[in-house]
């Protein structure tokens, strides 16, 4: 750990208090990211004078500082998710001929952030700014097959969770873990007519270096129209890969 940079040191401490619910012991902290305990407390200290970390002495534990909250707000402002997707998303559409979307996770729902849409083809309920129940959507049904099942059952705690549009999609939490069962077996997801009767849609997640989603690719067509499912897919998954490797993501 000698030769690990100092800067990769830093980073990796901010990454780690950023993945932690409540503030922790410099100890744990230390052991977390490798680092010897007089190591990690100049570090510490150094991005404490930064605004970077914060010590909550009467704890003796550390939490993330109001820097590290600026940063993510400048991550928001600057919409580089939007950026990055913009081009394979439009390649996308190109390819097969329909509209496309990316969605991000947003509670138990997926907020729509960027639409592509393909010529001659109707509007679609997936504007920019929509949300929709995540448990329904070809989008939040990839996002929620790549969750660990803890953080799935803490959305879904009961039934009342369960959002319905049509009559149609699953109502309970053994429902939608056949369904994500059945995403993660065929490697995307799929709704037809949960959303808008008539249409159909598929997803794949786009997933950060950890395979956590951050969002979801998907494509919508009618129905009763005659597809290549399989060219689909494949396009589909292709631009959510692309995209999760700019961001210097796992592959789904």
């Amino acid at each position: 750990m000698s030769q690990v940079p100092a800067a990769t040191r830093t980073l990796m401490v901010l990454r780690f208090l950023a993945a932690q619910p409540d503030p922790v012991p410099l100890e744990r902290l230390a052991s977390a990211v490798g680092l010897p305990r007089s190591t990690a407390y100049h570090l510490v200290n150094a991005m404490i004078e930064q605004g970077f970390v914060t010590h909550i002495a009467e704890e003796r534990r550390y939490c993330l500082g109001v820097a590290a909250f600026e940063v993510g707000i400048g991550y928001a402002r600057q919409a580089p998710l939007q950026r990055i997707a913009h081009q394979p998303l439009a390649r996308l559409v190109d390819r097969i001929g329909q509209s496309a979307h990316l969605a991000v996770p947003h509670g138990r729902d997926v907020l729509y952030v960027l639409e592509e849409r393909a010529p001659g083809r109707a509007s679609l309920v997936t504007d920019v700014g929509v949300r929709l129940p995540a448990h329904l959507t070809a989008s939040g049904r990839a996002m929620l097959a790549a969750m660990p099942a803890s953080q799935v059952r803490a959305l879904y705690p009961d039934r009342s969770a369960f959002v319905d549009r049509h009559g149609r999609g699953p109502q309970s939490l053994s429902a939608l873990r056949a369904v994500l069962s059945e995403t993660r077996r065929r490697g995307y997801a799929t709704e037809d007519g949960e959303v808008t009767p008539g249409f159909a849609s598929v997803a794949a997640a786009v997933l950060d270096h950890n395979g956590t989603p951050l969002a979801g690719i998907a494509t919508t067509y009618e129905s009763r129209e005659s597809i290549d499912l399989d060219s689909l897919v494949e396009a589909v998954s292709a631009t959510a890969r692309t995209v999760s490797r700019r961001l210097g993501g796992a592959l789904a």
